[in-house]
């Protein structure tokens, strides 16, 4: 298995360790709930340099880039990022990503899945050939990326120094040095909480030790991928290879909000256009339960009439620790996405009522 520059830190911090997309990675440290209420409390410091991450550069950079994924990467500022889609000609989603349009021009770092990285350099490698002054590189083994994420993040790097993080909004990024080391800071999470992700181009292992060391009387701890999982499912956030893949569409799965058709020519579009106007065999939605179980990835979703028939299938689900509920996301058909409408929910052959809601499940109390 593939290892992280922290693999030795997850060791030493007894972490249990999990093949995640062929790397070794912790699922937990002193257990998922434990470290899901710490993020939602205080912070929790996430390793995500299992993620990949690609370097787009040149003059032809940003044309080829609009071509490639379905967001507008027109709207960003220099050191902004967005979450857009790379879509395969049927409209199917090959992966879900962050853009980052980094400070010189004609310069993009992409956040892909670990479990797509390989598939996405060779896609863009593929359709990059012949595109004038344009550059891919497959930057993942070099770049770190480390997550801090819960309210106590502004706290935490105002005391290592780093107190400009604060002036940032939301996926905004700069750059900074912590250690020593060169790293891209930025707005971004996957959590739901207030948050900064290090993009770190020197030692890694330095800053994840400041991080966690500084973070240490404001109760930051370190979060394995049970409690990041829990925590985006509590928002809604779609989980690649669960709630989406290529036979999944941006439209399906309730994202088009990521998809700018009025900028013109970009792979799948015409396939999307179409699905669009001819109507949804199938909707993406939230669901709780109403009564206490928990519901898993592949149950059945039954309609709540007599007979009970087969209307679709949960792709997430888990038992929300602060609500205290089962909660859930799934295809069903269109008839039956109404926010309100009542369903069961097939738990290993016990019907379970549920009801559908828009997520997220979980919002942060205002201050």
């Amino acid at each position: 298995m593939k290892h992280t520059p922290f693999i030795a830190q997850h060791r030493a911090a007894g972490a249990k360790l999990v093949d995640f997309a062929g790397w070794e990675m912790p699922i937990h440290y002193t257990g998922v709930v434990d470290e899901y209420h710490t993020v939602r409390c205080k912070a929790g410091l996430f390793d995500v340099s299992h993620m990949g991450r690609i370097v787009v550069t040149g003059a032809g950079a940003e044309s080829f880039l609009q071509r490639m994924t379905t967001n507008d990467l027109a709207a960003l500022r220099p050191m902004q990022a967005q979450y857009s889609m790379v879509c395969n000609e049927q409209g199917g989603i090959k992966d879900d990503i962050f853009v980052y349009r980094l400070t010189r021009a004609g310069e993009f770092l992409l956040c892909v899945n670990a479990s797509n990285r390989d598939k996405i350099v060779s896609w863009l490698t593929e359709h990059g050939r012949g595109v004038p002054d344009c550059q891919i590189c497959d930057r993942s083994a070099e770049i770190a990326q480390i997550a801090l994420q819960g309210s106590a993040a502004r706290g935490i790097v105002a005391a290592i120094g780093l107190s400009q993080l604060d002036q940032l909004k939301i996926r905004e990024s700069t750059t900074v040095q912590v250690a020593d080391a060169e790293c891209l800071a930025a707005r971004t999470g996957y959590t739901g909480e207030f948050g900064y992700e290090f993009y770190v181009y020197g030692s890694a292992d330095s800053v994840w030790d400041k991080l966690l060391n500084t973070g240490k009387s404001f109760g930051l701890k370190p979060a394995g991928l049970g409690a990041r999982d829990l925590l985006r499912l509590e928002m809604g956030y779609l989980l690649y290879g669960s709630d989406i893949d290529e036979r999944t569409t941006p439209i399906e799965a309730g994202a088009e909000w990521a998809v700018r058709f009025e900028k013109g020519e970009f792979v799948g579009r015409q396939a999307l256009l179409i699905q669009k106007q001819a109507g949804l065999s199938r909707r993406f939605v939230g669901f709780e339960l109403l009564e206490k179980s928990v519901p898993r990835h592949g149950f059945k979703i039954l309609s709540a009439s007599s007979p009970q028939s087969l209307i679709g299938e949960v792709t997430s689900g888990n038992l929300s620790p602060l609500l205290q509920k089962g909660i859930g996301l799934g295809y069903v058909s269109p008839e039956y996405a109404e926010l309100g409408t009542d369903l069961f929910i097939d738990i290993r052959g016990k019907t379970i009522p549920a009801k559908v809601v828009k997520p997220p499940f979980y919002r942060r109390p205002s201050k």
